[in-house]
């Protein structure tokens, strides 16, 4: 016997509301309050997947616990949760490290044209502390480096017009006052000194900065004898 269409549309509802309902639980089985062991699951877990520090992790694990509560011992009290000395434990082990997290994430931010004051901020919002930042900030030959990409990415200053003219001297096209101007902020946006920004966008030719960098490779090398 064949059922009326409103019967079959209401079993079919039924069956999608027990379906979702059986999901709803599972979701809420996986996540059941934190207690010790879920807490460091899952500090090991965020640790092997990210590139992080202490003070990431530890804000990481502190919304966990704010999003999934804290678990009950048995009788009835709330368990301990001390997240301070999982991160320490952590970072003693050599999961989270701080010192390796800003010295790629220095050299990741410049190798893609970023400037000196942008690598600060990145550390700075990463939780990274003033001395380690202090000792991957970029060096002159670097932060010079990272302008001159830049520039070479957005076709700014000499890299407005290519090698080929260049090689045959043809006369750099005039640039639009405004045009400037935009280019200059966003350099300044990108992080880099506005001494930087002038030089790059200033230079009538690319060998006039390419040995403005050799200049300052120069310098640093000698610094290292």
């Amino acid at each position: 016997m064949v059922s009326p269409p409103h019967q079959s549309s209401q079993r079919r509802s039924e069956k999608t509301g027990e379906r979702k309902g059986q999901a709803g639980h599972g979701k809420a089985a996986r996540r059941n309050p934190l207690d010790s062991e879920t807490l460091r699951d899952l500090a090991l877990s965020y640790a092997a997947r990210y590139a992080t520090t202490g003070a990431k992790l530890e804000a990481y694990l502190a919304r966990k616990i704010r999003e999934r509560g804290v678990a009950e011992d048995g009788e009835g009290r709330l368990v301990e949760l001390d997240v301070g000395a999982l991160v320490a434990r952590l970072v003693e082990l050599g999961y989270v490290d701080d010192d390796a997290f800003a010295r790629a994430r220095s050299r990741d931010l410049t190798t893609r044209g970023y400037g000196a004051r942008r690598v600060e901020q990145a550390l700075w919002a990463a939780g990274v502390e003033e001395e380690v930042r202090g000792e991957h900030a970029p060096g002159e030959a670097e932060r010079r480096r990272a302008a001159m990409l830049m520039a070479r990415k957005r076709g700014f200053g000499p890299y407005a017009r290519g090698e080929a003219a260049e090689a045959e001297d043809e006369p750099s096209p005039p640039i639009d006052p405004a045009r400037r101007e935009k280019q200059i902020a966003a350099m300044l946006r990108a992080g880099h000194d506005y001494e930087h920004v002038r030089k790059v966008l200033e230079a009538s030719v690319r060998a006039d900065l390419e040995d403005w960098l050799a200049e300052a490779e120069a310098e640093e090398e000698d610094q290292r004898r």
